[in-house]
Parts: C-alpha cells; structure tokens; sequence
C-alpha cells in the first residue's frame, strides 16, 4: 500500500478516538478532501523543484503511538535552555510528556492543542483562529489538518508579557522503526502582549522520523513576537514545517531559523500584513554537510501601507549537501510607503556543494523601497592567506571567516542562552574550538 493510502485509509479510525468540536471535524474533514486530491507534491510543481520527496515516502510510517514512552530527564536536558528558567510543552513520539514539561494557566496559557480542542472554555478562540490563516489548498498542511490532534497552544492575553521564555520540543525515541509525526501549534499573542519562543525537534535515536508540522501565529496590535527554530536533528530525521503569522498595526514578529542538521529540511514561512506600521524580521542561518539538504521558502505579503520587512539568509555548504533559497515579497497596490528588503548569501565549501536561489519581488505599488539580492561563492583566498600568514591553521582560519559570514544572523538573538548554545553548535560543525563566547 503506498503510504498515501495508508493515510487516507487510516483517516476513519483515527477520528472515531477523538473527541473534537463539529467545527472542527468538518475542518478535518474538509483537508482530508483536499489531500486526496492534491496527494504529495512533487518535483514538477515549481515550488518544489528542487526538493523530492519521493525518497522520504517509500517507507512504512507508524502514525498514532498510543502512549508516551518513558524518558528520563538526564537523556534529554541536554537539549533544553538548562541555564534559563522556560515553560516548557515537551512531546514523546507525539504524545504529550507531563514529567518533562512545565506548563502554565497563571495569567497566560502554555498547554495542549488538544485541549484545546476539547474543553468548552477554549471554544471561542478556537472558531476564532484555528486553520484560518494556514494554506487550505497546500497538500502538506491540509494533511497535518485533516490529523490535528496534538501539538501546543499558547494564549498571551491583551498587555500581558510572558515572564519566561517558552520551549516546544517534539522528541522522537526510536523506538518505532519509522515515525511520521503531525504537530499542530496555535499562538495567539494579543493586543500589547510578549512572547519568546523556541521550537525543536530531536531524534534521540538514528531511526527514519519525518514530521509534518504547523504553525499558526496570531500577532496582534502592538504585540511582539521573538520565534527561534532550532534545528540540528539527526541525518536520519527529515522536517516539513509550515509557520504562518498574521500581523496587525503596529506589531513586530521575528523568526530566526537555524537549520544545521538533518536528512531534509523543507521551511514554509510566510508572513501576512493586516495593519499599517508593522515590522517582520526572518533571519536564517544553514550549516550542512554530507547529503543533507535544506530548503527555506518565504512570503511577506504587504497588504497595507508603511510597514517594512527584513530577510536575511546565510547558508555554509560543504561536502555533497544542497541548499535551496525561493523568497517572495509582494506589495499590494494600496501598501504605499513599504520598506522591504531581502538577502540570500551562500558560501560553498566543496566543489559537490550546490545551491538553488530565487529572490522574487511582486510590486504594484509606485512609492516604495524595495531590494532583494543573493550571492554563491567561496571564501576569499585572499583573506585566507592574511590569516594564515599570522599564524593561523588553515582549519582554523577557515572556520573563522565560516563564523564571521553567519555573525550578522546570530546578532539579533535577544535570549543570550540561546546565543551561547547556537555559538556552541557553529564550532561544533566547523570541528574547532573558536576561543571565544558570546
């Protein structure tokens, strides 16, 4: 059975052990519809033209793990902000791990998506936002629609600022040969609110895992959202995820995306603008190596007048990984006075390296600042040899100029434990020690 029809065949049972609102199982129903008939993209629609995933679906995928599997803390505290106080929604194989995880109804809610979905006192805010600004007709997300069960849900009311930082981690235990996991994650951050977030996730074993997540965040007016994903998973862990943000007047949304580990990796971001004076920020920083690829598609859809929006991404390739770059800016006609720019500079460290980019602008409106550029190259020689001449191994002169290409992404990270922990992971994957910290 190919595994499309595993899971539209599964689809039955799977709903028939829930217990979700009507609105909902119609949602549900509705992008199981729209899956069967797209199915799995492919290589000849022109978004995915350089990412197949054929390869991934060859597999016999477990879908519902039953119950949580138990994992001590000392296996896995490794991968939280241990030297920062977080809340924390910590997932085993999909299924919700009360020991790890510290959540919170104190003013604010860090919870469960399927909580959510289930208790009557979250019903409004539900039919409110759940699936209205995720792609309908995008065959991954009605996907992950049509098997929502799990997932975090967090509400900052209006002038609240969340004291802590907020951690979602999704592990995977390897105790299924193959895993296929949907995440669903729903944040609404109202008016005059904060919140830092962080997303992981980690395999714990080498075992094939692929995960079909997405994210809805709802920025409302003079809300600020700081959002880190961080990404350094095993070769045999594969990601789709899919993040859209919807912003009102006057609020900033950041997304700083760091993809430096993986079998595939394929990031949807996309922005929309429903107010004026609004601010997004979409910072991404890639270090692969053997076969790994990445691939990082965005929108900013600039549907009202004075707002900007700044993309910058860096990618380091070596060995025989790919990376894939597809930016698009589009400014509506009423959206005057739009200051948008965008970046994509890529370093190849190998000759088998290879990079695919297209910056894109759509623009129907006449007075505004629009730029968009990219570069593939190598490291200077010249610079090489200045900093061998002093001294310095050729390693380790390498690694520094790798380190000072991607410094401008870490720069703007506001949590300095997360900025230790990236720095850490860069020296990591360049095999040196720097002799310095952030």
């Amino acid at each position: 059975m190919e595994f499309k029809e595993k899971l539209l065949s599964s689809y039955l049972a799977f709903e028939d052990g829930l217990d979700l609102t009507d609105s909902v199982h119609q949602t549900r129903a509705n992008a199981l519809k729209i899956f069967e008939q797209k199915g799995f993209p492919t290589k000849r629609e022109e978004a995915w033209k350089y990412t197949s995933l054929d390869a991934l679906l060859q597999l016999d995928y477990a879908l519902f793990p039953k119950a949580e599997t138990s994992i001590n803390l000392n296996e896995v505290k490794k991968y939280f902000l241990y030297d920062t106080d977080t809340y924390k929604v910590i997932f085993i194989d999909g299924v919700y791990s009360p020991f790890l995880s510290n959540t919170t109804h104190d003013g604010l809610d860090v919870c469960l998506m399927s909580a959510a979905l289930t208790k009557p006192k979250y019903r409004k805010l539900i039919d409110s936002y759940f699936n209205k600004i995720a792609a309908e007709k995008d065959s991954l997300t009605a996907l992950n629609t049509s098997y929502a069960k799990e997932g975090a849900y967090i509400y900052i009311p209006k002038s609240t600022v969340a004291e802590k930082p907020i951690e979602i981690i999704h592990f995977s235990s390897g105790i299924e040969n193959a895993l296929w996991l949907q995440p669903r994650n729903l944040i609404v951050v109202d008016k005059n609110a904060q919140v830092q977030i962080i997303e992981k996730h980690q395999s714990l074993k080498e075992h094939p895992v692929v995960t079909n997540s997405v994210t809805e965040i709802y920025v409302h007016q003079d809300a600020f959202v700081d959002y880190y994903k961080l990404q350094n998973d095993l070769d045999s862990a594969s990601l789709i995820d899919n993040t859209y943000i919807v912003q009102e007047k006057n609020s900033h949304s950041s997304v700083h995306t760091f993809s430096l580990g993986g079998k595939l990796i394929r990031n949807n971001l996309q922005y929309f603008h429903k107010g004026e004076h609004i601010r997004s920020t979409l910072k991404g920083l890639t270090i692969l190596h053997g076969k790994q690829h990445v691939d990082h598609s965005t929108l900013v859809h600039h549907a009202q007048p004075n707002c900007e929006s700044h993309q910058d991404y860096k990618g380091i390739f070596a060995e025989q990984s790919e990376g894939v770059f597809n930016g698009q800016i589009k400014v509506n006609k009423i959206a005057q006075k739009t200051n948008a720019f965008q970046q994509n500079n890529n370093l190849l460290l190998d000759d088998k390296a290879t990079v695919n980019t297209k910056p894109q602008l759509e623009i129907f409106a006449d007075d505004v600042k629009c730029s968009h550029g990219c570069t593939i190259g190598q490291l200077d020689e010249e610079a090489l040899f200045y900093l061998r001449s002093r001294g310095i191994p050729r390693k380790e002169a390498k690694a520094l100029m790798t380190y000072a290409f991607a410094n401008n992404v870490l720069e703007s990270v506001q949590l300095p434990s997360l900025k230790k922990r990236i720095n850490t992971f860069i020296a990591n994957k360049l095999g040196v020690n720097l002799g310095f910290e952030l």
